[in-house]
């Protein structure tokens, strides 16, 4: 079985954001993430941002293609 609890290492410590429920003792593996300020912004990407990016899409883009009419 697999279970994963959030936490945080501090002062040779880790800390548990909440108790997981196993009743015996089990093997722990531990992994450190460093920077997770990275992960929690969410404003790396803004909506919009590839707005221009796309010069040229074809006429055609939309329809259905040759290779798949077996499918349709």
């Amino acid at each position: 079985m697999l279970t994963i609890v959030e936490g945080i290492y501090k002062n040779g410590q880790v800390i548990l954001n909440e108790i997981p429920k196993i009743d015996k003792p089990v093997k722990v593996m531990v992994t450190f993430i460093e920077d997770t300020e990275k992960y929690n912004k969410g404003d790396e990407r803004k909506p919009g941002f590839l707005k221009g990016f796309f010069t040229y899409i074809a006429p055609d883009f939309n329809e259905p293609l040759d290779e798949l009419k077996d499918y349709m």
